[in-house]
């Protein structure tokens, strides 16, 4: 059957067809405006990871009086490198987090002669770069902005850190050095200028700048927290990856195979916002930044503050091979160890199997820590093939089954599966045990953590445990001549709870003050309506991950187009309420 799956979706922004421009001719010309009358301080601040070497040369064009470049009133690398010794760490992917902000980074004697200079000058001032808006505070504030998906391409490809000559350090240090760090400076010294930008701008495909006013932006904000939407999906191969996606998903066949997809992760994710003719693309952090509490619940957000604790991805086994067998951490462990506040507690819902489909999961009966621990590292020094089937139990998977993956658990999909992996948000913590004797597509051992698993594994979550409480620890909840309601997950030591509705005709739901993350896991199509009219019909498709607002209250999801008066299925995942 023809794929139906979007990959481009996009939310049109009303009011704003006037308030988009795309190229740097445009822009520019728009910038003009502001800059051609005496004195004028022109901050353009940027996210780390843009293309300098473009953007500059062409505000230059501006004909600026005076420029101030930002790298030059950091410290220097390696006093940077210094600093952050701590938090980078000797570890290919863990760092420890950086709670830290942007100025921490700068020479505070070069910050006070740059605004001097500013102070000065009498004609057209541009500031360029990562902090620009901490000199002054502009007459025009245009953000310069990107996806974290896009920068980590851009590593891959050679770019190194900000302030950073690592161009051809591994890639994912790189990522880590991100991830721990320069995200998180860039993050909260972004949010500190949303009311105040005047424009943002686009970066994430090179020479093709797309601008909107600051205007356009917070409102397109402010209309995306009140409706449903679904963030950008992108995909990427691996090792052990499948060729399910290709055909559902619509995705290159000339390609080896994709393994994972990221539909439904804010810190990753795009949102594609439509103006008229022109399409500009924003990180979705950057709607996560600027309107949590619409967007999370006021509960979720005293519990998370503004971070989406939810994420849906895809990993592709189909035709591939066995993923990783591993652990994540404990809430206790990741604390001390990495500076987070929560863990990647986890499920597999199994979106489609071959026969011969399996999960990894829990530990058998009897099995000696000691032992397995021996066994694991002697495995991975290539002294032995690590028997795992001696030591974790395997459950065969079919479609629509769900395995509950408290933190803890050893555990991993086996071949010939299609998950729906339904997570907490902390997205990198997984520790790798053992990788079936197997090099990365790099060349390279792909990292092992035995050290970091053999302090998580839960060696009393054995066979009986795990049979009763996290395979399939299903019953139903209500039901009515349309549809069926059921709890699927996840465990009660997880703090997401999901259900999954079977249903032939209309369904009501609420958010109850809560984000809900969806996903159209049986049937072609459903359409998302307000029964109040208060935003558009939303229309899904098979395998999409969509989510619904918080403050979108009441919302009706029913089969559509072809899907209509056939029964369709629908899995919804929220943060449990604390009562």
């Amino acid at each position: 059957m023809k794929s139906n799956y979007n990959k481009f979706p996009t939310t049109y922004i009303e009011g704003y067809d006037d308030g988009a421009w795309a190229g740097y001719a445009p822009i520019l010309d728009e910038l003009k405006k502001h800059c051609n009358t005496g004195r004028h301080v022109l901050v353009a601040d940027v996210y780390p990871g843009v293309f300098d070497d473009e953007i500059l040369p062409e505000l230059m064009k501006l004909h600026p009086a005076l420029v101030i470049n930002m790298i030059d009133l950091f410290k220097e690398e390696k006093t940077i490198s210094e600093q952050l010794k701590y938090h980078i760490t000797d570890d290919r992917v863990f760092g420890k987090m950086y709670y830290g902000d942007v100025i921490d980074f700068i020479d505070l004697t070069k910050l006070e002669e740059a605004k001097q200079q500013v102070m000065a000058c009498d004609g057209l001032v541009l500031l360029y770069g990562f902090g620009a808006a901490l000199v002054h505070p502009g007459d025009t504030l245009v953000y310069f902005d990107m996806a974290r998906w896009e920068i980590q391409m851009r590593y891959r490809a050679g770019m190194g850190n900000y302030k950073c000559s690592n161009y051809d350090e591994d890639p994912l240090r790189k990522n880590k050095r991100g991830f721990f760090i320069e995200w998180r400076i860039a993050d909260k010294h972004k949010a500190s200028l949303f009311e105040r930008m005047d424009y943002v701008c686009d970066t994430n495909k090179k020479m093709e700048p797309k601008m909107i006013s600051g205007d356009a932006f917070r409102s397109a904000l402010q209309q995306i927290a009140k409706q449903p939407f679904r963030t950008v999906p992108y995909f990427d191969p691996g090792v052990w990856g499948g060729q399910w996606m290709k055909e559902v998903c619509d995705l290159d066949r000339s390609k080896q195979n994709f393994a994972w997809s990221f539909d439904g992760v804010p810190e990753e994710n795009s949102l594609y916002l439509g103006f008229h003719d022109i399409t500009v693309e924003i990180p979705a952090m950057d709607l996560v930044l600027y309107q949590p509490k619409p967007l999370l619940g006021a509960q979720v957000f005293a519990r998370f503050g503004a971070e989406f604790p939810i994420r849906f991805d895809f990993l592709d086994t189909m035709g591939g091979q066995n993923l990783s067998l591993q652990v994540h951490p404990l809430t206790e462990y990741i604390k001390k160890q990495f500076g987070m506040t929560y863990t990647q507690d986890e499920s597999y819902y199994i979106l489609d199997a071959e026969d011969d489909a399996v999960v990894y999961l829990g530990l058998k009966e009897g099995i000696q820590k000691d032992e397995m621990i021996q066994d694991l590292r002697k495995a991975n020094q290539g002294e032995m093939s690590f028997d795992a089937e001696k030591y974790i139990n395997k459950f065969p998977a079919k479609k629509h089954d769900h395995f509950l993956i408290p933190a803890g658990t050893c555990h991993c999909s086996g071949s010939n599966a299609m998950v729906l992996e339904i997570s907490a948000t902390p997205y990198i913590f997984t520790f790798k045990l053992w990788d079936w004797d197997r090099l990365g597509l790099d060349g390279r051992p792909r990292p092992v953590h035995i050290e970091h698993g053999k302090e998580v594994i839960q060696w009393d979550l054995t066979t009986p445990w795990v049979e009763k409480n996290l395979v399939n620890a299903i019953y139903e909840v209500s039901r009515g001549e349309h549809y069926v309601e059921e709890h699927t997950g996840l465990h009660e030591l997880e703090f997401i709870e999901t259900r999954r509705y079977w249903m032939d005709d209309v369904t009501h739901h609420t958010t109850d003050d809560g984000v809900h993350m969806l996903n159209l896991v049986e049937g072609r199509e459903a359409v998302i309506e307000s029964p109040t009219n208060a935003f558009a019909p939303f229309v899904v498709h098979y395998a999409e991950t969509f989510i619904i607002p918080a403050s979108v209250g009441e919302y009706t999801i029913r089969p559509y187009g072809e899907s209509q008066g056939k029964k369709i299925g629908v899995l919804k995942a929220y943060v449990r309420k604390f009562s």
